[in-house]
């Protein structure tokens, strides 16, 4: 599980599925920063990672802090699912 920070806006929100680096990995969260006064393009703040660790997540059993951050451009990303279906 680590912190991937997205510059840029791919489409994606929680329970999509990216891949990166060659890695298919999970969207658990996704925090939206810069919207109103932030950088020019905004920017997601998103943790992932393998569908194993979907549990661990939901349990709350990690350290948010001690996590890996990666930041990459949206470009860099391929979106194999956008996301879940809305709750509205």
């Amino acid at each position: 599980m680590r912190k991937l920070i997205v510059r840029g806006d791919p489409g994606i929100r929680r329970d999509a599925v990216v891949e990166y680096g060659g890695e298919e990995l999970q969207v658990f969260a996704v925090q939206r920063q810069g919207a109103f006064h932030g950088p020019d393009e905004p920017q997601l703040w998103c943790t992932v990672g393998t569908e194993d660790e979907r549990e661990q997540f939901e349990k709350r059993q990690f350290v948010p802090h001690w996590l890996d951050v990666e930041s990459v451009d949206a470009e860099a990303l391929t979106v194999r699912k956008s996301g879940g279906d809305l709750n509205v």
